[in-house]
């Protein structure tokens, strides 16, 4: 079991250099019994280790133990910020103030996730790297040029991560603009709660305050309709495991061959408000999923099959992590009747997710030996 810390403290190691020879950092924020390793490559998160009911941490991220898994695996996008715009713009372009704009297409006849060198392929700089008695704090800093994979403007963009003594791990996204643009950013952090490389996730309970989402034709493209998840494989609503009806015989589901769905967060107000609860039955941990953002992006980890080899040195197959990625919906630039990405020189873009890890209390001893006896995954 790897030690905890009683101060909150930082550590910063090299962490390889980019094929054209960038040097990349990893940065480790250690704050009492949770610890997240951060990488300059993409600002992802590239490891994050919890404890379960009985103390024992385990990595809970998806993620590879040298930057050449990154590099050469990118389109995965573990742990990473993905940006300028996150998720799916359809047919690679859009039209703001009557100007066509056409970006670098990589899904196919569509734009993913910023193109195919998005943020996630970026080196960001560390620009803060602070501690205090309750917490340890890092903020990376990207500006993307004019025309960067198509994007109109310049765009300074900030994100903090902040691990506090409440074992939350905070995002904060900020994010200006010489002239106007659009921007969508999320973090793509894949999560496994009995522990990366443990096996599938389709036991974890998930629910979702969300009545709605926007249902997406063959090539995951939103259709622009907003419909109710009520009588649906997609109502998340009441704790419900995330394998139980994957399966279902139902053309949403058909389509992304499980979960990869934006859902409509019943939220209001300005502050991060409680979007959703991951509970793992298994190794008794749970994760809280708390925005200010208005849609929340469900993937079952689909696309992942056994080619793979995570930190731990096993592979991830399919639906072997998830993702709860908070956003604005995907294509919202081709939506008027989506929540608005556009940002202009006078507007400042601000963000922010938390991420609370927990236990679940109520699981005794004799329950965990029970699950882990029962539920899948890998010697």
């Amino acid at each position: 079991m790897r030690p905890t810390t009683s101060t909150p403290s930082i550590a910063r190691e090299p962490f390889g250099s980019t094929p054209d020879d960038v040097p990349v950092e990893r940065l480790t924020l250690a704050v009492s019994d949770v610890e997240v390793s951060l990488i300059t490559y993409g600002a992802a998160v590239q490891q994050l280790w919890a404890p379960d009911p009985g103390g024992q941490r385990a990595n809970i991220a998806l993620g590879f133990a040298s930057l050449q898994g990154y590099v050469a695996n990118g389109g995965h996008y573990f742990g990473a910020v993905v940006g300028r715009c996150a998720n799916r713009i359809a047919r690679g372009g859009f039209t703001l103030d009557g100007d066509r704009h056409q970006l670098v297409r990589n899904d196919g006849d569509h734009s993913l996730h910023g193109g195919p060198r998005g943020f996630d392929r970026r080196v960001w700089r560390v620009t803060a790297a602070t501690t205090d008695s309750h917490r340890a704090r890092v903020v990376f800093s990207y500006t993307s040029a004019d025309g960067e994979m198509g994007y109109p403007a310049e765009l300074a963009v900030e994100v903090a991560y902040t691990l506090g003594e409440d074992r939350s791990l905070r995002i904060d996204y900020r994010a200006t603009t010489d002239r106007p643009t659009i921007v969508n950013l999320t973090n793509h952090a894949l999560w496994n709660l009995s522990g990366e490389g443990a096996g599938t996730i389709e036991d974890h309970v998930l629910t979702l305050r969300a009545g709605s989402y926007t249902p997406v034709d063959g090539a995951l493209i939103p259709t622009g309709d907003v419909v109710p998840v009520a009588g649906t494989p997609l109502d998340f609503r009441v704790p419900t495991a995330i394998g139980g009806r994957i399966r279902d015989v139902f053309e949403q589901i058909a389509l992304a061959r499980g979960y990869d769905h934006n859902y409509v967060l019943d939220r209001t107000g300005a502050s991060p408000a409680l979007a959703a609860l991951l509970e793992d039955p298994r190794s008794g941990r749970n994760l809280e999923v708390h925005t200010t953002e208005p849609g929340l992006q469900l993937y079952s980890g689909n696309f992942l099959d056994g080619t793979l080899t995570g930190t731990s040195g096993r592979t991830y197959g399919r639906h072997e992590g998830v993702a709860l990625e908070t956003q604005h919906y995907p294509d919202s630039p081709n939506r008027k009747n989506f929540p608005s990405t556009v940002l202009r020189p006078d507007d400042v873009f601000e963000s922010s997710t938390i991420l609370r890890f927990g236990v679940s209390s109520s699981l005794r001893a004799a329950d965990r030996s029970s699950a882990d006896s029962g539920a899948p995954g890998r010697a």
